[in-house]
């Protein structure tokens, strides 16, 4: 029976990080509820430069982090640019498939790599549980099949994907899942919320993998209180905090997107190797 070899990158750049242990518990909540053997590895992108060999894995799922999507001048991220490319290559000329799963700073990193649009800071930080719309095609989108439209998800971030290039979008194949909720009293362009890159490949810019307790220890952070009742108002701020642990909003988000890009990934990878037996 084969393997099912997942690699995790840590983007946080050596900064505590909620989200980081949050992926990890899905994974691993995977790998116990998986007949296969399921391996999982870790690699700290930002901060030690190390970068997964595609050949070695089947799965990465690539985090949230902070700070700024554009290239700095660090030895990592043409390395990490470099894995993007050989992933979405890979995939052209083989059998054997890899899957990919770009979270937050990972999907702006790759939707700068692919010039897919402005990605741009925002005016002000944006901190909480947001409704997230499907566009017509997130409709259709298998990982989004038992969420609401909208659906709620964490947000967290100081840069947005605005203005895509629809033109570039095509081009590549790519296509727009979800959007961020509409404000009509605010003349500002709705941000890009998940993209699907390719069959194997997609991004979200909110946290699929968050969990009330992780929001709740979140908000133990005065910046990112202060960012949510400066976005939102005090009243919001309450009202938040009250839905946080209701069952269709982020436990449902949590519950469906990930475990079921896991669960897609492993069915294709055992069928390719049955056929490649």
């Amino acid at each position: 029976m084969k393997d099912i070899r997942i690699a995790l990158l840590d983007m946080n750049n050596n900064h505590v990080n909620q989200g980081f242990r949050n992926i990890k518990e899905i994974s691993e909540s995977f790998q116990q509820n998986s007949e296969e053997n399921v391996v999982i590895k870790t690699f700290d992108v930002r901060f030690k430069n190390e970068i997964p060999e595609i050949s070695d894995f089947d799965i990465f799922i690539s985090s949230g982090g902070p700070g700024n999507p554009h290239r700095e001048g660090f030895a990592w991220e043409d390395r990490y640019a470099d894995f993007l490319t050989s992933v979405l290559e890979h995939n052209k000329y083989h059998e054997d498939k890899k899957y990919l799963f770009l979270i937050c700073h990972s999907f702006q990193l790759a939707s700068i790599h692919w010039n897919l649009g402005n990605i741009c800071k925002r005016k002000s930080y944006s901190f909480g549980v947001m409704p997230v719309h499907k566009t017509d095609e997130g409709k259709e989108e298998f990982l989004f099949k038992n969420l609401q439209d909208p659906f709620y998800a964490v947000d967290s971030r100081a840069y947005q994907f605005i203005e895509p290039d629809h033109d570039r979008f095509e081009e590549l194949g790519m296509t727009i899942m979800a959007i961020e909720k509409f404000r009509p009293h605010i003349n500002l362009e709705r941000a890009v919320m998940a993209v699907r890159f390719s069959e194997e490949i997609f991004g979200t810019q909110f946290h699929p993998e968050a969990n009330p307790e992780s929001l709740i220890e979140n908000l133990k952070d005065e910046k990112n209180k202060e960012a949510m009742i400066e976005n939102f108002g005090m009243e919001k701020y309450l009202e938040t905090i009250d839905r946080i642990d209701d069952e269709d909003k982020i436990i449902l988000t949590r519950h469906q997107i990930l475990p079921r890009f896991l669960q897609f990934a492993k069915k294709n990878i055992l069928k390719e190797a049955e056929t490649l037996a």
